[in-house]
């Protein structure tokens, strides 16, 4: 896998993405809860501090844990919890190593369905659904991993031309589309459940 990608907005950090399948998998897990670009910046952060340029699933699971949890927590920080997610990335490289071989790509190697894409990604450590079909859809349109119904497994996240994740993030104007999407993703959520809470709470009352 070698693909150009506009992730981390970070040169040495995209190249490593466009490069190692395992890269691409963490910058996904680390996607939360942070800006995109630091999530995805994170890959090449831990590389540069275990003293090479890639990763490698069984050099992480095998780190002691509390040695990986001081690494990630260095200054800067890759994550705002590095603790904690200095041990996702570790169950992460753990299954990888058992189920693959530490072979992250061979998560999509001749897989022939976008179903069966993401029911691999939903088994990962710390991939639940929505990140799982985040994931199919960065694969989809950014690199080249397109098997059958691979936007219908990816839902709305798989529909072109849309702004709502990374997937979608190819340089800095459309980083900003996707965030500005996400803002409001996030009011209305806060709006509905607010006059939710408010609704029900007139429903108390005039009870």
């Amino acid at each position: 896998m070698n693909v150009t990608v506009r992730l981390a907005q970070q040169p040495e950090a995209d190249a490593l993405l466009g490069r190692s399948p395992l890269a691409a998998l963490v910058g996904m897990l680390l996607d939360q809860q942070v800006p995109m670009e630091w999530a995805f910046s994170g890959p090449y952060t831990i590389a540069r501090r275990m003293g090479g340029d890639d990763l490698d699933a069984h050099a992480i699971a095998a780190q002691d844990p509390e040695a990986f949890a001081a690494l990630l927590s260095e200054k800067p920080a890759v994550h705002r919890y590095p603790g904690s997610m200095a041990k996702r990335i570790q169950q992460l490289c753990a299954y990888l190593v058992h189920e693959y071989d530490g072979d992250a790509a061979a998560l999509w190697r001749g897989v022939d369905s976008g179903a069966e894409l993401l029911r691999r990604l939903q088994a990962l450590p710390g991939y639940g659904k929505q990140k799982a079909q985040i994931f199919v859809a960065l694969l989809g349109k950014q690199y080249g991993v397109a098997p059958d119904g691979w936007r219908e497994a990816a839902g709305a996240y798989g529909e072109e031309g849309s702004r709502r994740s990374v997937a979608d993030i190819t340089g800095p104007d459309s980083l900003a589309e996707v965030r500005a999407y996400k803002q409001e993703a996030k009011q209305a959520a806060k709006a509905a459940k607010t006059g939710k809470t408010g609704n029900a709470g007139q429903a108390k009352k005039s009870a």
